[in-house]
């Protein structure tokens, strides 16, 4: 009977005849490369991305009182409001103000794009004076308003005037994503070049890695906007392409280039080593995009708009990240031959060759090994200190609160909000029935808003706030509640409405009942996130602890990375909580705490986190497992493996702490917390938990962790690590 023989995985082996026929058909892999990302980028021109719109982002009770209220006809049209102030600190003058009220009510009236414009409404306290303008249906730019307001503005200089809305603000928060994306890709391109030119010492192979992964979210973007057509598109997930796919571009670029490199310097050939690397890091490479993957995967579990569009983005460009890694990478190589390192940067070039690989983790590294329950114990208490405030972390939808202070727009609905509390918060009670009982549910609404404004908790809007459709079957009652949007007391205020105060009112009637507005659409959110973060969380784990374990063929080896991804995502919460919670750092950051986190961010940056970590866990196992097959001694093989894929994880770290961190500037909130994050969690994750806490475990767990994983028969043929055997490609 013939031994059976030890094979790598279908997905090493995958990787290795993608990069053999790019290596051996170099040009061919290159000009499809090249065309691929042309076609994609001239998609991203041709085809217009598909946004978001209010239908796709509904659930819960609020969205069912968006439906009805839009199929009634009785939902609000979209409006800008003009606030007219007194210029400077000076005392408002309020003849100048009805004054300027009635140039913007005559200018307005009539105009294009213009559906009414209601009577001016002075504030409480006599200091500012507001106008609604309504817009007519599906009007998106609202630039003649606006500069008919700047005229107004001309003619009345003792007056500030000023004009906001869901159109002028939309408009305004896009501009600023498009300027802080703009700004993150000047400014990461460099800093990115800069960490490659000192990882390589040469020119040529520190901007492979830069050019595949713009190439690759060049290509992304382009997928996005077709892909958008099925899955609506939010408007930070350009931002998120480039922040996943500069990390993740440049770190599978990084595994491949230092293994070939690795190989050329022990005597191979170019095309042997790139086959090599192609065994060994293109299998890495594989196994943590499947791995990311899977953890993006797991976020269309929430069923938000918000998430699947996302989720769709980054899994995106980490596949084609992916692709190219182990197609046209490989390509470059063997076209480029030994002129990778040409030129050299001398003096780097003489340090990194004296240094040596692992030549500083070795340090860290050995205390680690030598004492291992040591080293996890106090590596243990370390991360644990820095996670344990994730316990009190507290969600929140976005609101003005959490936009960039300086947006004129955000500016003036935030003045708006001062100035007329009783339009800051709304909630609607809408109520539909099966046939017209419009004085029933009429005379209901009405004793419920008496009772609501009775309590203390509700306040009188001082306008007709009761509406009905035309066949009397839908109404809507606007409630306003003196909370502001980031109040914790306003959910209570929208479940005290849902559970009691509505049902009471119609108790008896035939019919339905929802309660929306904002503060309503918030909760609704919030809690879908909340009751469904356990199972994303534990679907994540599952598939990525499964990926380990077919990867590496090692119960043990999976858990253990499982834990330790956990123990990173709980650093990125707490230091999430910290931060932005409470406010650690705000003034250096440049932002003003909200006192919560923004709902979708704890979740993203999980499974970004647990993706992007596998990057060094598969690279580092990977390193080990070779020595281990090869019948090196575990501790030793720990050492080694660790030691010398330690030089290529601090590189890679590197690149995604500086990305993240250039994040961590731009002015928009949700971006600042997702850079934060990340960059903190992966630094740790690289230092403490990679050089201190793998180690220790593996020395403790010993032979136990791979005996599943080794071959029945000799160390593997077709991994070659040992100067004295064969490559395939020369068999």
């Amino acid at each position: 009977m013939r031994k059976p023989v030890h094979r790598p995985p279908s997905v090493a082996r995958t990787a290795a005849r993608a990069a053999r026929w790019s290596a051996t058909h170099p040009w061919w892999a290159i000009g499809g490369w090249f065309a691929l990302v042309v076609a994609c980028a001239a998609l991203s021109v041709l085809v217009p991305a598909q946004t978001i719109e209010d239908a796709d982002d509904r659930v819960g009770g609020s969205g069912r009182a968006a439906a009805w209220t839009t199929e009634a006809g009785l939902d609000d049209p979209d409006a800008e409001l003009v606030l007219l102030t007194a210029a400077g600190d000076g005392a408002p003058d309020r003849t100048a103000l009805d004054a300027g009220a009635r140039d913007v009510v005559r200018v307005l009236a009539g105009r294009p794009g213009v559906a009414g414009v209601g009577d001016p409404v002075t504030s409480p306290d006599g200091s500012a004076v507001l106008v609604t303008v309504e817009l007519e249906p599906a009007v998106d730019d609202v630039t003649d308003l606006q500069a008919a307001v700047t005229d107004v503005a001309a003619d009345h200089p003792g007056l500030t005037v000023r004009v906001a809305g869901e159109v002028s603000l939309a408009d305004a928060i896009d501009e600023r994503v498009a300027q802080d994306l703009t700004s993150a890709e000047v400014v990461s391109l460099p800093v990115t070049l800069l960490l490659m030119v000192l990882a390589f010492g040469a020119l040529v192979a520190a901007g492979i890695p830069v050019l595949l992964a713009v190439s690759s979210v060049a290509a992304t973007l382009g997928l996005s906007a077709v892909v958008s057509h099925v899955v609506p598109a939010e408007p930070t997930v350009a931002s998120m392409v480039v922040l996943i796919g500069m990390a993740v571009g440049v770190d599978y670029s990084l595994f491949y280039l230092k293994r070939e490199r690795e190989e050329r310097a022990k005597g191979r050939s170019t095309l042997d080593a790139v086959e090599i690397a192609a065994q060994t890091s293109g299998h890495a490479i594989a196994v943590s995009g499947v791995a990311v993957i899977v953890s993006l995967a797991a976020l269309y579990l929430l069923q938000l708009a918000t998430f699947d569009s996302l989720a769709t983005g980054a899994v995106l460009v980490v596949a084609v990240s992916v692709v190219g890694s182990i197609t046209v990478l490989p390509a470059l190589l063997v076209t480029l031959g030994r002129w990778v390192d040409r030129p050299r940067v001398p003096l780097l070039w003489r340090v990194n060759r004296r240094i040596g690989p692992g030549g500083i983790s070795r340090r860290v590294l050995a205390p680690a090994v030598r004492h291992p329950l040591a080293a996890v114990v106090v590596a243990g208490v370390v991360c644990g200190v820095l996670a344990a405030p994730a316990l009190g972390l507290r969600l929140h939808g976005a609101d003005l609160g959490t936009l960039p202070p300086d947006v004129a727009e955000v500016s003036t609905l935030t003045q708006v909000g001062e100035a007329f509390p009783s339009r800051g918060s709304t909630v609607d009670v809408v109520v539909r029935s099966a046939s017209a009982q419009q004085d029933e549910v009429a005379g209901a609404l009405r004793f419920l808003e008496a009772t609501a404004v009775g309590s203390g908790r509700f306040q009188d809007l001082g306008v007709p706030a009761l509406a009905a459709a035309d066949d009397g079957r839908t109404h809507v009652l606007t409630l306003a509640v003196p909370l502001e949007s980031a109040d914790p007391a306003l959910d209570d205020v929208v479940r005290d409405l849902r559970e009691d105060l509505v049902p009471a009112a119609l108790a008896g009637l035939d019919v339905e009942h929802a309660v929306g507005g904002w503060p309503a659409y918030d909760l609704d959110h919030t809690e879908r996130q909340s009751q469904r973060m356990p199972w994303v969380i534990g679907v994540v784990l599952l598939l990525t602890c499964v990926t380990m374990a077919v990867s590496f063929r090692s119960t043990s080896v999976a858990l253990v990375s499982t834990a330790l991804n956990l123990l990173s995502v709980g650093v990125a919460f707490g230091v999430l909580r910290m931060v932005f919670q409470e406010g650690w750092f705000a003034g250096a950051l440049g932002f003003t705490s909200p006192g919560f986190v923004i709902d979708w961010v704890p979740l993203f940056v999980m499974v970004v986190l647990v993706g992007l970590s596998m990057d060094y866990h598969v690279f580092v196992l990977s390193r080990v497992r070779e020595r281990v097959l090869r019948g090196v001694e575990p501790q030793a093989a720990v050492r080694d493996g660790i030691a010398d894929s330690a030089g290529v994880i601090t590189s890679a770290a590197a690149v995604m702490v500086s990305v993240f961190a250039i994040f961590a500037t731009l002015s928009m909130l949700e971006l600042k917390m997702l850079g934060v994050a990340l960059a903190v969690a992966i630094l740790v994750d690289a230092t403490i938990i990679r050089l201190v806490l793998l180690p220790g475990i593996l020395t403790l767990l010993g032979e136990r962790v791979w005996r599943r994983s080794l071959p029945p028969t000799s160390p593997a043929v077709t991994v070659p690590v040992g100067p004295l055997e064969t490559p395939m490609a020369a068999r």
